[in-house]
């Protein structure tokens, strides 16, 4: 049966008749995993067959492993890793060992996610931070140039790749310049376009390659005054598809944050018609998640040949010892550290 073109969460460590239910009958293309879905590497597999059992097999499942503030998988079932931020200390450092920091990090969160049936991370975090931009992206971001945060970003997605995960490249274009954080209100960038252009923009056009995307719920006065870029035709079109030239299938963020205003039906709507391939709806709140697959219709079109695409492009894990591998991160986080 076709997935329907939205992204679900679910509520705990294992699914409630009523979510298996719905999970038959809306079919989402994915389910998106938070710590509340978390308990221990049995669990986690347990909860990712289930859902795989009732929306189908080649059903996407996804999580936010970063490393730092943002991993949903952590001590003591599984490593703790550095925030994004350690990996652009590296590459500023020693561009070369940098580089192959974040590729052997991201190998490594590829392997705990493979070994549960997790098959997508959102990673890389692509965001340019400016001065005045909030703390939200932070040490999340690897660097403060468009041209240090695209080289760690795209050494990033090649080590999930590796691993067999496949990478989401976040938030399209670009939340570095937002002074607030869009989980609570909505952040309004007046930056001009030439300055967007070279800066935010320009680590996105860097990345326009990988398989898949996640857009900001960032107002960018300059190309949309009116519509954050999640509910915008216009940035969709003129800057993610054109500008910057992104191909892969672009999924919202999250549709029940606190940037975004209407009902949870409203925005769906509105992030489908901007041209958002699909919809992410995360909290795992079962009368917001029917909303969601009320509005969400069977993938179709250039938007399912995106998704289809995406998955069809995951390749298998490379051959690694990783147990090398890992004594190999410890060795460089020992040698950071002495090197202060």
């Amino acid at each position: 049966m076709t997935a329907r073109a939205f992204i679900t969460g679910v509520a705990g460590t294992r699914l409630t008749d009523a979510e298996r239910q719905f999970v038959r009958g809306a079919r989402p293309w994915g389910l998106i995993l938070f710590k509340r879905n978390v308990s221990d590497p049995a669990q986690v597999s347990a909860l990712v067959d289930e859902f795989r059992d009732a929306a189908g097999a080649e059903a996407a499942v996804l999580v936010d492993q970063e490393g730092g503030r943002v991993q949903r998988l952590g001590p003591p079932h599984w490593p703790a890793y550095p925030a994004g931020a350690w990996y652009g200390a590296q590459f500023a450092r020693d561009p070369q060992t940098g580089l192959a920091a974040a590729r052997l990090g991201a190998r490594l969160i590829a392997a705990d996610l493979a070994a549960l049936g997790i098959t997508v991370d959102c990673l890389p975090v692509a965001d340019v931070p400016a001065p005045e931009g909030d703390s939200v992206i932070g040490d999340r971001a690897y660097g403060v140039t468009a041209a240090a945060v695209a080289a760690v970003a795209g050494a990033i997605a090649e080590g999930l790749l590796a691993g067999g995960v496949l990478p989401v490249v976040k938030h399209l274009p670009g939340h570095g310049r937002a002074a607030c954080d869009s989980h609570k209100a909505l952040p309004v960038v007046q930056a001009g376009r030439e300055t967007l252009d070279r800066t935010d923009f320009e680590t996105f056009r860097r990345l326009a390659g990988l398989p898949l995307g996640m857009t900001a719920h960032v107002v960018y006065t300059a190309v949309d005054p009116e519509r954050p870029a999640t509910l915008s035709p216009t940035v969709i079109a003129d800057v993610i598809r054109g500008a910057i030239g992104f191909a892969g299938a672009l999924m919202s963020d999250d549709l029940s944050m606190g940037a975004l205003s209407g009902t949870i039906a409203e925005r769906t709507r509105g992030a489908l018609a901007a041209g958002c391939d699909l919809a992410l709806h995360c909290n795992g709140i079962l009368v917001e998640m029917e909303e969601v697959a009320a509005e969400a219709p069977a993938l179709s079109g250039a938007a399912a040949a995106r998704c289809a695409a995406a998955l069809a492009g995951r390749p298998r894990p490379d051959a690694r010892d990783l147990a090398e591998a890992r004594a190999s991160f410890s060795r460089m986080i020992a040698a950071s550290a002495a090197a202060g």
